[in-house]
């Protein structure tokens, strides 16, 4: 289960995600950063879980210039390993 906490101010909006991120999430996920017109930071630091399809979409977001703060280690490490197998699919 995900829950997402929506925390903004004038210069940045902080989605704060918490509990388990799935590939069904992503959608959703896009559509919240769609429409901000801040700077987007994901709070990653109550995640206990993602899959592969969260990863590709999170190391994507990060490229985009969206900040993933309290990143876990295992996922910043999954996301290294990702990113040469994302660009040959863009």
């Amino acid at each position: 289960m995900l829950k997402i906490e929506t925390v903004p101010d004038e210069r940045q909006t902080i989605l704060r995600l918490i509990g388990r991120i799935e590939s069904q999430h992503v959608q959703d996920l896009k559509v919240r950063t769609e429409r901000r017109a801040h700077e987007i930071v994901f709070d990653l630091e109550e995640v206990r879980v993602v899959d592969l399809d969260v990863v590709h979409f999170l190391a994507v977001c990060e490229a985009k210039g969206i900040t993933l703060r309290h990143c876990p280690p295992y996922i910043r490490e999954w996301i290294l390993k990702e990113k040469p197998r994302i660009r040959e699919l863009e």
